[in-house]
């Protein structure tokens, strides 16, 4: 028969025992993180001073960008994967040209926070909000908010400063978890890995899962191409859940999931996709590209199909008879989404 004092002991030093074990992985992931930052930090400020000091060896900036720095992207990209197509180099760039003095970058900030620094026109402004992100532990979406609500300049010319600031804290996110800082898709980049893995939650991914195989399966043409594809504008990057080409239309459909309600936004996000796509991405025999937003809540099922060059006349006749009826996506998405919350349900009991 077991002691009640020797019982609680026992767990007692379990506790203590957990407790000091999580301290020390808490710590070493907090090194990681910092010592990651920090290096990509340093590494791509130094290649933003090595684009601009070859620029300035008798080449212009538009021939430069034109054609040096997409070969230098290619040669890049083929030696250490993915962080180096062109767009992130003109990115390395306007960071050494926003901070030139290197004493002056903060290994506090990330790279990402200085990708959204680097875009502030105004030196003053520019450095006051480096400054309070650091001080303040901004995130990066904190940050990115304070700059597009001119939280500096709203502070400068109001009379009631403690209002706006106390506003401002409302409003701000603190530094992300040690345990989501390789979510970020620069760090995700710069390490070489694959951000597969690390988007969206457990019951979207499921439904993705099951959407994926019923639209192969549909017997319409459709071949897979890439989940959560990686799309770029010059500012901002994009997240596909799903991509297929679809042989018998000669064109790609892109398709968005939503668990919450369909909004104006998400119908303008994916016009985005198909303008970025069309621009980027389609070949000059493919027909338009086709954007496609299910919206799975618990009670019921919207599908929004969505295109830009087309009419709607001309979208009805020429491709719904090969895509998916409005019922069968509806009675898909219900479906998989009760039993993706089910399987859910039984692995959270177990």
């Amino acid at each position: 028969m077991s002691n009640p004092a020797q019982s609680s002991i026992g767990l007692q030093l379990d506790t203590l025992l957990l407790g000091s074990i999580s301290q020390i992985i808490e710590q070493a992931r907090g090194r990681v993180n910092h010592a990651v930052n920090s290096a990509m930090v340093e590494a791509y400020w130094q290649i933003g001073r090595l684009i601009v000091e070859h620029e300035q060896q008798g080449e212009s900036r538009a021939a430069y960008g034109k054609q040096q720095l997409a070969q230098l992207s290619t040669q890049l990209t083929a030696e250490f994967g993915k962080g180096f197509d062109v767009s992130n180099l003109r990115n390395m760039r306007r960071f050494y040209e926003a901070f030139p003095i290197r004493e002056t970058v903060s290994l506090e900030l990330s790279w990402s926070h200085y990708n959204q620094l680097a875009r502030i026109e105004n030196p003053s402004a520019r450095t006051w909000y480096q400054q309070e992100a650091a001080q303040q532990g901004w995130s990066v979406r904190a940050l990115e908010r304070q700059i597009g609500v001119l939280y500096y300049e709203r502070l400068l010319a109001s009379q009631d400063k403690a209002a706006v600031e106390a506003e401002a804290q409302a409003n701000t996110q603190p530094l992300a978890q040690q345990q989501d800082y390789l979510r970020d898709p620069y760090i995700l980049d710069f390490l070489n890995l694959d951000s597969g893995h690390y988007q969206e939650a457990d019951l979207e991914q499921g439904i993705i899962n099951n959407l994926q195989q019923f639209l192969l399966e549909l017997g319409k043409g459709f071949a897979f191409v890439e989940r959560q594809q990686r799309i770029r504008t010059e500012d901002q990057d994009f997240y596909i859940d799903l991509v297929f080409y679809n042989f018998k239309l000669k064109c790609f459909l892109l398709i968005d999931l939503k668990l919450g309600k369909l909004s104006h936004q998400d119908v303008g996000q994916m016009d985005t996709y198909i303008r970025i796509y069309d621009q980027h991405k389609k070949g000059d025999d493919d027909n338009a590209t086709i954007g496609l937003i299910l919206c799975s809540q618990k009670s019921e099922a919207v599908v929004k199909y969505s295109i830009l060059t087309d009419s709607e006349q001309m979208f009805a006749a020429k491709y719904l008879p090969y895509l998916p009826s409005e019922a069968e996506l509806k009675h898909e998405l219900e479906r998989e989404r009760a039993w993706v919350q089910q399987q859910l349900g039984a692995n959270h009991d177990e």
